[in-house]
């Protein structure tokens, strides 16, 4: 009780000291729990639309084989429609509904020809109305359709769309076009995740939808004699295995896990950032509680001469490291509400409607709170606990502080030097490593490696590279600068520290710029030397149609298109074995025109003879060469035995996939068995003004919304802002790190101010004015902060340039270093050098002289 009395003690008498420590835990811990909230927040929302919605039993077709699932994207499985009334008749069953549902199509206002709908994250649904207890939507204007022209349409969509009832919708899928006016409004009974519904009556749905009379499954409801696994006994028993029959549980858990793979990028790369920023952190606490410790040095020298033992001394500091970690993760926990709520705006602003009404808050978010803000605390604090209850009494009394520790600064060296050297080396292996996996686990060991090297050589570091990036503050600031230097270089364990949690963030910036400006480099190239066709006609989310294909065909200045088919194939190899791969179909055209691949061996044009193309990578794993025959496997038991004709060069833009000749492939598939175009190519007539002839294929295929049309620039810049999507968001979360990087500076800073109170007065007793005082505290701001990014760009180019060569082979061939993003990052590093010297320079600059002298 005494310990805890003191610690507490001591504690609120160094509550200003503590505060930007207990901020870094705040963010952390906020970030964190914030998460925790939003995904539970999602996966709860989901969860009750899944339950609402699910039917006691869901007799479903049998699912797709990996090689029929594109064809399955356009025409969807189904099942009989007298499945319906085989359901009906199980024992235990209430009632039996045949349902309609499906993916593959798209709704257009044919007024603006703009989609109506979600673009991205949620699907649009379209399906027949049934009259069930698992109808998402209450009519609440309108009615219901009952003819082949109606359609209902849920609230939320009608209100994003700006529609009303009367008003005409297209729906266009692989089928064909329908127009349908909207005669119903539903709103939906649960919260909308972002979804957009239509429905149309039965018959209609059938026909438009899947083709002619079929369901897409039947639900089945209980009577209550019957629990749900029971009721699925008996409708395998009755109807056999052909079909899948899930319970109303199993129907939530396929659901819930699907939406759990879209949330879990998200999820598990704020999380890693989060604990990025608790690293960092840390550092910032070891600093505090090393220097406070420093400035208790007598304190704890009368608490040993008394009879306190070294464990006491121990503990009296972590008590204060766990007050601070448990008043920290309380903190963070409140705060993380707010990160939820603020995701859960932002997921409504791209689709996902999500309600911040009903925020879930599970054990999970206090117990990952706490125990983020707690150990990390307590492990920060432990080093200087273990080194004030080193002190001797005697050598505290004399206020000499630690002794020095050469051995110890000996050992810490020689471990930092092996560190760094060591994941030095394993980045060199990772960037030489001719595989992209095995280069993979060496950068992922050689970026830990080298960045605790950096670390524990910290204080080394500090005094060499601070002595020359201050070398020229004497000649510049004269005594300001010279005393900035040498504050610097005071206490280089201290400096390491501080500059360590401010590299760690500017290191992963600068490693995420070489690899996203490599990536975009070596796009751009792959484009230019690669790609003949002038322009990319994508789907999305819809299959491309024939009249799609002939509205470009007649466009003017348009000389021919080029289509290609995927298949999810298998290739026996000549010794049995099978391997799988990516391969596409393509016409004369493909090579012949469109695309200028660089061929290792063999030669392209063989592929219109009847033989396969084969990436090199591919080539390699599996021993092949030109001309061995290998039999091609494009599923439904459609195989073909070819002769390799072409081993293609490593790094194409097309990755490692394998080609056939689009006559080779009918042979054997029928045309009713080929899977869908997804993306085909266009090139202008020769003469033609590429410029305008875009301009007229985007206005001969304004009626198809769905369509994104791109030249060979705009597809430049769709990878590119791909690309910079990932690379902001990185830069967002690592802003997070900085900050608490910046609080560490800013601490360090105050905390040295109060240490040098006495010697501040001495310098300003012998003619240092005020201005003169400030600037110092600002140039040894600045030195410590550039210090840091020196050591950040000098590891995040290591890092970003290992990633390059590792990924060499998948499409990154051409390293591209972004010297301006590496300019302002320095230029940056002395901006937040001077914002955090802001207030500590402020506060020197007010001290009173004579009291400052008279400190003890």
């Amino acid at each position: 009780m005494m310990l805890l009395k003191t610690s507490l003690r001591s504690f609120l008498a160094h509550k200003g000291r503590m505060a930007l420590s207990l901020i870094a835990v705040v963010l952390s811990v906020a970030f964190v729990s914030g998460t925790l909230v939003f995904s539970n927040t999602a996966t709860g929302t989901f969860d009750k639309l899944f339950a609402a919605t699910s039917s006691d039993v869901s007799v479903q077709p049998p699912k797709p084989a990996e090689d029929e699932e594109q064809q399955a994207a356009v025409k969807p499985p189904t099942v009989p429609v007298a499945l319906e009334r085989q359901v009906a008749a199980l024992p235990g069953v209430k009632s039996a509904v045949g349902q309609v549902l499906v993916e593959n199509a798209v709704m257009i206002n044919p007024a603006t020809n703009k989609l109506v709908g979600p673009t991205t994250g949620a699907p649009t649904l379209l399906g027949n109305w049934t009259d069930t207890p698992g109808n998402p939507l209450k009519v609440t204007s309108g009615h219901t359709p009952r003819g082949p022209t109606e359609l209902l349409l849920d609230a939320d969509t009608v209100k994003k769309a700006k529609l009303a009832l009367g008003d005409t919708l297209r729906v266009e899928n692989p089928l064909g076009r329908h127009d349908f006016t909207i005669v119903g409004i539903g709103t939906f009974t649960t919260t909308n995740p972002g979804a957009a519904l239509g429905f149309l009556d039965t018959p209609t749905a059938q026909q438009a939808l899947l083709g002619g009379p079929a369901f897409s499954t039947v639900e089945a409801y209980g009577d209550g004699s019957r629990g749900d696994d029971r009721l699925k006994a008996d409708a395998l028993a009755r109807l056999g295995g052909g079909y899948q029959v899930k319970t109303a549980a199993e129907q939530k858990a396929d659901r819930s896990e699907q939406v759990g793979k879209g949330l879990g990028f998200m999820k598990y790369a704020m999380l890693g950032f989060a604990f990025v920023s608790a690293i960092v952190g840390a550092f910032l606490i070891v600093n505090t509680f090393s220097m406070l410790v420093a400035q208790r040095t007598r304190e704890i020298g009368l608490l040993r001469a008394i009879g306190g033992s070294r464990r006491q001394v121990n503990r009296s500091v972590l008590v204060e490291a766990l007050i601070l970690g448990v008043l920290g993760s309380t903190l963070g926990v409140a705060a993380g509400l707010g990160v939820a709520v603020g995701l859960i705006k932002l997921m409504t602003a791209i689709g996902m409607d999500l309600e911040a009404a009903d925020l879930q808050i599970g054990p999970d978010v206090f117990v990952a709170g706490y125990a983020l803000g707690i150990v990390v605390t307590l492990v920060a604090a432990w080093f200087p606990a273990r080194r004030a209850s080193r002190i001797s009494p005697m050598a505290a009394l004399r206020d000499h502080g630690t002794p020095a520790e050469a051995r110890a600064n000996l050992v810490r060296t020689g471990l930092g030097l092996l560190l760094t050297a060591g994941g030095g080396a394993v980045l060199v292996l990772g960037a030489g490593a001719e595989k992209a996996a095995t280069g993979g686990r060496y950068l992922g060991l050689g970026v830990v490696l080298t960045l605790i090297g950096f670390v524990v050589l910290g204080p080394l570091l500090a005094s060499a590279v601070v002595r020359v990036l201050g070398a020229l503050l004497p000649a510049l600031f004269g005594p300001s600068g010279r005393l900035a230097q040498r504050n610097a270089m005071r206490n280089p364990r201290r400096t390491g520290a501080t500059a360590a949690a401010l590299m760690i963030g500017l290191a992963l910036v600068i490693a995420s710029a070489v690899f996203s400006s490599s990536a975009v480099t070596s796009t751009s190239a792959q484009i230019d030397k690669s790609v003949g066709a002038d322009y990319i006609v994508s789907g999305g989310r819809t299959a491309i149609t024939p009249e799609m294909m002939d509205a470009v065909r007649r466009t003017p200045g348009i000389d021919h298109v080029t289509t290609q088919r995927f298949f999810a194939a298998k290739v026996q190899l000549p010794d049995g074995q099978k391997a799988k791969t990516p391969l596409t179909a393509v016409p004369p055209s493909f090579f012949g025109t469109d695309f200028r691949p660089t061929v290792d061996s063999g030669a392209v044009d063989s592929l219109q003879r009847g033989s396969l193309g084969i990436g090199a990578a591919f080539a390699k794993d599996h021993g092949l060469k030109v001309g061995d025959q290998v039999t091609v496997d494009y599923g439904q038991g459609r195989t073909q035995t070819v002769p390799v004709g072409a081993v293609f060069g490593k790094g194409e833009l097309f990755g490692d996939g394998s080609f056939v000749a689009m006559d080779t492939m009918e042979k054997v598939v029928p045309a009713a068995e080929q899977p869908p175009v997804w993306t085909f190519f266009a090139k202008a007539s020769p003469g033609a003004d590429v410029d305008r002839t875009l301009t007229a294929l985007e206005d001969g295929l304004k009626e198809y919304p769905q369509l994104t049309i791109k030249d060979r620039a705009g597809y430049k810049e769709l990878a590119q802002s791909q690309i910079n999507t990932l690379l902001y968001l990185i830069y967002g979360l690592v802003a997070l790190s900085i900050t608490v990087a910046v609080l560490g500076v800013v601490n360090t800073l105050a905390l040295s101010v109060v240490e040098r109170t006495r010697e501040i007065g001495l310098l300003r007793a012998i003619g240092l004015s005020r201005r003169q005082l400030r600037r110092m505290i600002r140039l040894e701001s600045v030195v410590i902060a550039v210090f840091g990014a020196v050591l950040g760009t000098g590891l995040g180019l290591g890092w970003g340039v290992t990633a390059q060569r590792v990924l060499r082979d998948q499409g990154l061939g051409t390293l591209s270093v972004p010297t301006v993003t590496v300019a302002v990052t320095l230029v940056a590093s002395v901006l937040i050098g001077l914002f955090a010297a802001l207030v500590p320079a402020f506060r020197a600059g007010r001290m009173n002289v004579l009291a400052a002298i008279a400190t003890d």
